[in-house]
């Protein structure tokens, strides 16, 4: 009996071919571009994620107490050439550098700004984020007061390659000192406050310009494969500030929520659509097919495989439906995973927010997944209404009536 109420309800599904037709192309156009929306959403986030780990905190980043409050040198960490080797022999750590960063005021003859200056090392920065992709220029080098300026601080000053600048700010004993840098590239991080105040140099003349001994940085980050090992490093190093990417840019963390919940709207807005095409074709269905209905009550025949057959034959439109989304948003998300979206038309407000002009897609099996069991939940429960007007069919005045 039931590959009887099987084979029948497949070919009742594509009785009207062309009404078929146009849902399963509603489901499958809806959900590709649902899962386009989710894959630029999430690609975007871990993009910027994983830019701001690889230009600035890593996925830990150690201070010494009170620093990233007062963001004074005189709270600096000691010894950061033996925690930083201890560090580098810890199983799954991956790199490690060594940042010694001042606040202070920049100047060119036209312009001035509150800017940090930065001291790294770009060998070890290399390893840790791959440094030269934020720049146009790829690798550079800091010989003969060399520095690389952040984008939008470099707007403000009007400055461009081979601009000089001067920083100035009080050293270790309280002096205040300046040093002239020589701009010979340009930086994009997407990280906000690196973009629009940073100011690159070789971390040695930062240690020679602000009077520190080269043992003492302000920043100790890390990459590593598992954040838990946060909780060994604060207990380890209890006189320092241990802190994981997160808890330095909880930003970061609203943008993830912000993206869930933007998901979680285009989801349910695509799946009420689907619903309400799925219903639509289903009524109209079976209002077609009333007298039939209504004989097949009459000979005998159970309302549970009459039931049965109407659910078939939703689950197997929703199924070609999906089948069908599925392989154009597969395209779609592998094209935008390779290409990506331009909006070169909109980069100052995308760079304003720390984004890129090119967003790339991310792709996730539970994309899928997800919207599978999504679009099998709403072809059931589109039945619902079809049902009741057949469970209330009196067979007698049907087979009578001229329909």
């Amino acid at each position: 009996m039931f590959k009887l109420i099987l084979k029948m309800a497949w070919k009742n599904s594509f009785v009207r071919v062309s009404r078929t037709l146009l849902v399963i192309i509603m489901i499958g156009v809806s959900m590709s571009m649902m899962l386009s929306i989710q894959g630029i959403y999430d690609g975007m986030v871990v993009n910027m994620i994983d830019k701001n780990k690889r230009s600035d905190s890593g996925e830990i980043s150690l201070y010494a107490k009170e620093f990233r409050v007062e963001r004074d040198i005189k709270y600096r960490i000691q010894n950061a050439d033996e925690i930083k080797k201890e560090l580098q022999l810890r199983e799954g750590v991956k790199a490690v550098v060594l940042r010694v960063s001042a606040d202070g005021l920049i100047s060119t003859a036209r312009k001035s700004s509150f800017a940090s200056l930065i001291g790294i090392d770009l060998e070890d920065e290399e390893k840790f984020g791959t440094f030269s992709e934020f720049t146009k220029e790829g690798k550079v080098a800091f010989e003969k007061r060399g520095a690389v300026i952040g984008i939008e601080l470099a707007k403000t000053l009007k400055v461009k390659i081979g601009s000089k600048v001067i920083f100035s700010t009080q050293d270790s004993s309280g002096e205040i000192n300046s040093i002239a840098l020589k701009i010979r590239a340009i930086v994009q991080t997407t990280n906000i406050p690196l973009d629009a105040g940073a100011i690159y140099t070789d971390i040695k003349r930062v240690h020679k310009f602000l009077s520190l001994p080269s043992s003492e940085v302000t920043q100790i980050a890390l990459r590593v494969e598992n954040e838990e090992i946060v909780k060994e490093l604060q207990l380890k190093y209890k006189e320092l500030e241990v802190k994981t990417f997160l808890e330095l840019q909880p930003m970061m963390s609203m943008m993830q929520d912000m993206v869930v919940i933007f998901n979680s709207v285009t989801f349910f807005i695509v799946m009420i659509v689907v619903f309400i095409g799925i219903l639509g074709v289903m009524y109209v269905s079976i209002l077609d097919r009333i007298r039939e209905f209504g004989i097949m009550i009459a000979v005998g025949m159970s309302y549970k495989y009459i039931r049965l057959q109407i659910i078939l034959e939703s689950v197997f439109i929703g199924f070609v439906g999906y089948l069908f989304g599925a392989v154009l948003g597969l395209i779609f998300l592998l094209y935008l995973k390779e290409y990506g979206l331009d909006l070169s038309l909109y980069s100052d407000a995308l760079q304003s927010f720390g984004m890129e002009t090119v967003l790339y897609a991310t792709i996730k099996l539970s994309y899928f997944t997800t919207t599978f069991v999504a679009i099998m939940s709403a072809s059931i429960l589109s039945v619902f209404l079809p049902l009741k007007k057949i469970k209330n069919l009196n067979p007698v005045e049907v087979i009578k009536s001229d329909k």
